[in-house]
């Protein structure tokens, strides 16, 4: 039988992809949860899962929580700055641990992005192909939720603000990315995809989306790049975010955002979750 592992087993994307593997037939005892925090985890015990406990920057903890596991589903960190040599040490450990398979889960078109998130995933990239491992990079383009969390205040304001200009986003939810992450995993072909959702969305596009589910007029009003992350930060968006999410945004503009590849659909077997049927969810 092949084991699988998930790395951040706790955390949006980390609890989704073990459901995903549950979902395709994976067996509970097949499945390992690497967490940080076990109570966290408890639940995941209690349906007979795996769980163990190792932190992105333990490497001997990482080692000891891949021994016995054929295939890495390898969520990155969340401390955006400090990730390459967190993720250095999950890759070191798959080594040591002798993991057959590691799918890393990375940015959309990254070797040529210019966005800020893409030079911790690209350097990553590196670090796995100078490993020796078999991979899959599993290139996850933007999630629907980013536009879920401040939803109230932009329909109370009927405005949307951004610095995305014109330029399109491809996104797809957190469960579609894990269930093409599960997908990939299962059949361990090491390959590249990259990963977007099935819409083509512009900002003005995405307002209009609310508006018409919210039945509030709403607005997109694009702001220049500096002031957009001012705003976050008035909005109290902790730091480093606000610069990065205005980054992403100009990086939308230029289209870094949006792909005409269809990985993500084929992998699903459907195209992704309507975005209108996110908004539908986040407002219910």
């Amino acid at each position: 039988m092949t084991t699988y592992a998930v790395t951040g087993a706790t955390g949006q994307l980390g609890s989704l992809s073990i459901e995903a593997l549950l979902e395709r037939g994976v067996a509970a005892g097949d499945i390992v949860a690497v967490v940080r925090n076990a109570a966290k985890a408890a639940s995941l015990a209690e349906r007979g899962v795996d769980v163990r406990v190792a932190d992105y920057s333990d490497r001997e903890a990482l080692t000891a929580a891949f021994t016995g596991v054929d295939r890495l589903l390898f969520v990155s960190g969340s401390e955006v700055g400090s990730r390459l040599p967190q993720h250095t040490a999950v890759v070191e450990a798959a080594v040591a641990a002798k993991v057959a398979l590691v799918a890393y889960t990375s940015i959309l078109n990254a070797e040529s992005s210019g966005l800020q998130l893409a030079k911790e995933h690209v350097a990553t990239e590196k670090v796995l192909a100078d490993s020796g491992l078999d991979h899959i990079l599993l290139r996850n383009g933007w999630y629907s939720e980013n536009y879920t969390a401040s939803l109230q205040p932009t329909i109370d304001g009927g405005v949307l603000y951004g610095s995305a200009g014109d330029g399109k986003v491809a996104p797809a939810t957190r469960a579609d990315y894990a269930a093409a992450s599960a997908a990939a995993l299962i059949v361990g072909e090491p390959k590249v995809f990259e990963l977007a959702g099935s819409e083509h969305l512009t900002y003005a596009d995405i307002a209009a989306v609310v508006a018409e589910v919210s039945g509030k007029a709403v607005r997109y009003q694009d702001l220049p790049e500096a002031d957009y992350a001012a705003a976050l930060t008035s909005a109290g968006v902790p730091e480093p975010m606000p610069a990065v999410l205005a980054d992403s945004d100009a990086g939308i503009a230029r289209g870094e955002l949006d792909t005409t590849s269809t990985d993500l659909a084929d992998l699903l077997g459907r195209p992704s979750t309507p975005f209108v049927d996110v908004i539908r969810a986040a407002l219910a």
